[in-house]
Parts: C-alpha cells; structure tokens; sequence
C-alpha cells in the first residue's frame, strides 16, 4: 500500500454573501437559503458575480445532517447556515436517525432550484457532503472518534447508514438533471483523522461509495472529488490517474465541464482554483480499481 499525502485546502467557505450580489437579487436571508425560487436567483448571481461558468448548490454543508434530523441555524447574508447544537450524545443514536425524506425540507427546495437551473440550461454542481462533515451537525465529533478506536464495527454500520443515504442523495440529483456532483469530506481529512483512520475510512467507506457511485454515473454526470478525497484513494491503491483529453488547453472549472461523458471521477484540484490551468488540454480521471 502506498502513502496518504494531504491536500492543503486554501479554499475555504467564503463568509457571508457580497453587498453586491444582495443589492442585485433584493433577496431577505435566511429566506434565500430555504426557499428554491431565491436559491435559484441566488445562485445564477454569484455565478455571474464570481465570473464562473457554474451554479453551485447549496451555499453550505448542513443540508444532509438535517435532513435527518439536525438542528440548523439558517444563519444571515453575513454567515451562511452552520449547526445550531447537536442531536445525538452516542454513536448508537446516529443508526436510529431516520432516513431521509427528499420531498419536504431544504433539501427537497435544494433539488427544485437544480432542476430549475438546470431546465435554464445552467450546469449545476450540487455539493454533496460526506460522513464526516454530515455527523458535525448531529454529534460532537470527540464521540466519534472515541467509538471509532473502542468500536470500530459499530463505526461501519454508522458508515453503511449515510453512504445509502448519500447514494439516495445523488440519485435524487440524477433525476433532477444535476451534471456536475461535488464531493468533499473535510472534516474528515487526514490532517485530522490522521493515517490510520485516514486509510480505515477508504477501506470501510469510501471506496465502497464510490464503487456505488461508479453504477449510478451516465454519461450525463461527473463526480469532482475534493483532492484530499482523491488522495486517499490513490494512497490505498484503490485508484489510478488516467489522462483524458477534452480538446484545447482551459482551466480547471471549464474542464470539469468538458469532462462530461468522458470520465466518471475527476479531483485533481480543487473546483475553486480558478487559476489552475490545464496547458495541455488533458484533464486527469480517476479510475477505481
């Protein structure tokens, strides 16, 4: 087995909406994150605000955790939502979190404002979170990962919970025409799980998900991995770098565009390194093995 190395993420969430972009919409927050119509306008303005070729949904990493469950304050213009206080005190208490109903909540206007973009003919990347960063909404984080050392199969089925969860979330993108899925667990990076969970987490989770994913995938999506994701699966030997060419040299946003119906998994940087540019019109793919 090869070695881990860690992404070091500069691109952080951006705090707080521009008084631009508010101007511009004459949208009231917290309404703009719950409701699809105001997700909509929301998102087409700060792709024109931040000269990108993309609308990004949602506009924070809360959604999945309180769609089962979680308590979220919604947050202003100034701070985006964030978890408001947690549900659960046990591991044990995540597995009887119910399943998650995709047609109430802000999850369901989520998946409205994606198909609404998308039926505009916006391409749409629908941020979908992982484990890691959908239990810092339900239980304090130092539960997990003392159950994770005491009791690691308990850890697995908690794992098995949210990856049907998360493949039932893609799925439910699928149908809502979303082409673009975004992939990132940084709350569960190796800077903070370390190698030893970092590699357990790829075994028992990851790649498993993404062997799933690689099913539900058509030529009318891509997956774009957090590179700290692709990391791991490339440092476990679960994958391997392939070059696909998408015609003429582009950046990084605009290849991940081109690289739809050619490759299934791409992660190289991250979506937001709006400078990286790719000289040599070739985009890199990740295959699993």
């Amino acid at each position: 087995m090869g070695k881990i190395i860690d992404y070091k993420c500069t691109y952080g969430n951006e705090q707080g909406i521009s008084k631009e972009v508010i101007e511009k919409t004459g949208l009231k927050f917290p309404d703009a994150y719950v409701k699809w119509d105001s997700m909509v306008s929301l998102a087409k303005e700060l792709k024109n605000y931040y000269k990108s070729n993309l609308c990004e949904l949602p506009f924070c990493h809360t959604v999945e955790g309180e769609a089962l469950g979680g308590k979220v304050n919604l947050g202003d213009e100034n701070i985006g939502p964030r978890a408001k206080e947690y549900i659960c005190t046990t591991t044990e208490e995540l597995l009887a979190l119910p399943k998650i109903d995709f047609s109430k909540g802000r999850i369901s206007e989520v998946l409205k404002a994606c198909k609404s973009l998308r039926e505009q003919g916006e391409n749409v990347v629908l941020n979908v979170s992982g484990p890691f960063t959908i239990m810092n909404v339900l239980i304090e984080p130092t539960a997990v990962f003392k159950t994770f050392r005491k009791n690691p199969e308990l850890i697995r089925e908690v794992f098995d919970k949210f990856q049907n969860e998360i493949i039932r979330f893609i799925e439910e993108a699928k149908k809502s025409g979303v082409n673009i899925i975004s992939y990132a667990d940084s709350s569960g990076g190796l800077n903070i799980l370390g190698p030893k969970f970092a590699e357990q987490v790829v075994e028992m989770f990851t790649y498993p998900l993404f062997k799933r994913m690689d099913k539900i995938i058509d030529k009318e999506m891509v997956i774009v991995l957090c590179p700290k994701t692709t990391f791991a699966l490339l440092g476990t030997d679960k994958a391997m770098w392939k070059d696909v060419s998408i015609g003429a040299p582009t950046n990084y946003e605009e290849g991940c565009i081109k690289a739809i119906g050619l490759a299934k998994f791409i992660g190289q940087t991250c979506m937001k390194n709006k400078d990286f540019k790719l000289k040599e019109g070739n985009i890199k793919a990740l295959e699993l093995l």
